[in-house]
């Protein structure tokens, strides 16, 4: 018999706060670790993004926390992104609320003043380290009374180059504080950094699904480059729901959004040349469904999580396996399905067949139609193989 969120310890509050968003039973890796976080102890969790990680640690930091103990903020989340930070915010603010408790965000991309006035009402702090590290070196934030850290995506933390910054702040919080570290991986690298931050931590891993996606279908679609956009048309018109479409380059996803809009789509882009300001209002109207098509390049929908997104388009092919995964992954979340879809060039299909081989999606890719190309030939540093001429290794998708 599955666990309920009142089986876990979790009070009426919160449980009816997350009973009027829809959500009644717990994710497996809420379950996992709830016991644990909630006595207080330090957790290390391997969790893929879109498996219900964020509230695993929301609630039982609005559990333990009480309005008006100590300085602000008491409990502070790191996330290696502003997108992210403010995802975070809105999965705190219903069980937050329930307890009376205020949460803020801290990112760059703002006034640091007005967001520096936010920041010191707010009884849990979700940032990125950048812009925290310069609010305490400024003086516009105490640290002193943080009782729980929570280290959000601690391997894109890495990966982006925060490991500095990280280690600063933590320098500046209690030494007794309960810390939580949630990443897709807890080796190598990512599991020293752990280790330097946790005491006697207990280990929870949720699995990453076989198929790249458990949920999502996988299609990748024949079309020539010339008829790229009217195929995408296409696809985004024969079925509702919201879509992302994802493009190689900034200036790509803009100029596809305004083809796209000359024909009917309800459209906006989202790309590194918008302001924050301005992509956070890209963002909500996409979230909203004031517009049903998102264009995007990877960088700008990092650490994107909109709930029911039902479609995922790669109008561009990922670079590599790990890019499919996580742009497909913006769909199919928290148990949800969705779908995946890639338009595909006839230049492109050897690259994006030996992909689909590796991430076992073939049998997708020639559901459409189209026919696995081979295994590349490795030759060995010691020479060719035998007869066959050496030739530079094209890069894959």
């Amino acid at each position: 018999m599955s666990q309920s969120f009142p089986d876990l310890g979790v009070s009426a509050p919160v449980v009816k706060a997350l009973a009027a968003r829809g959500i009644t039973n717990p994710f497996p890796i809420q379950g996992l670790i709830m016991a644990d976080a909630l006595a207080g102890r330090d957790v290390l969790a391997k969790s893929q993004t879109g498996s219900g990680k964020t509230l695993a640690f929301a609630i039982p930091i609005v559990e333990r926390l009480a309005p008006g103990q100590g300085q602000r903020p008491q409990a502070l989340v790191l996330v290696p992104t502003r997108e992210l930070a403010s995802q975070v915010v809105r999965e705190f603010e219903d069980v937050a609320a329930a307890k009376k408790l205020h949460v803020a965000a801290a990112y760059g991309g703002v006034s640091i003043r007005e967001q520096s006035r936010r920041v010191a009402k707010a009884d849990i702090l979700v940032a990125t380290p950048g812009r925290l590290e310069d609010l305490a070196e400024r003086g516009l934030i105490r640290l002193k009374d943080v009782r729980i850290l929570v280290l959000d995506e601690a391997d894109r933390m890495l990966d982006m180059g925060f490991e500095p910054q990280v280690a600063d702040i933590a320098r500046r919080l209690p030494r007794d504080r309960q810390t939580m570290f949630f990443s897709a991986t807890l080796e190598n690298a990512v599991g020293h950094l752990a280790a330097r931050y946790t005491k006697n931590p207990v280990r929870r891993e949720i699995e990453a699904p076989k198929r790249t996606v458990e949920e999502a279908q996988h299609r990748f679609v024949s079309v020539s480059e010339a008829g790229k956009v009217d195929a995408l048309v296409d696809l985004l018109t024969a079925e509702p729901g919201l879509a992302l479409v994802f493009t190689r380059t900034k200036r790509g996803a803009g100029r596809l959004a305004e083809r796209l809009e000359s024909k009917g789509i309800s459209v906006a882009a989202m790309h590194g040349d918008l302001s924050q300001a301005a992509r956070e209002r890209t963002l909500k109207r996409f979230h909203s469904g004031k517009v049903s098509t998102l264009v995007a390049t990877d960088v700008a929908a990092r650490g994107l999580d909109v709930e029911g997104i039902a479609h995922v388009i790669n109008y561009d092919p990922p670079a590599d396996d790990t890019g499919y995964v996580h742009r497909v992954g913006r769909t199919a979340r928290a148990g949800r399905t969705g779908r995946g879809v890639t338009l595909v060039t006839p230049e492109q299909q050897g690259d994006v067949s030996r992909m689909a081989a590796r991430l076992h999606l073939a049998e997708d890719f020639k559901r459409e139609g189209m026919t696995m190309a081979p295994p590349r030939v490795v030759f060995s540093s010691k020479g060719r193989r035998a007869g066959m001429r050496r030739r530079p290794a094209r890069r894959a998708f």
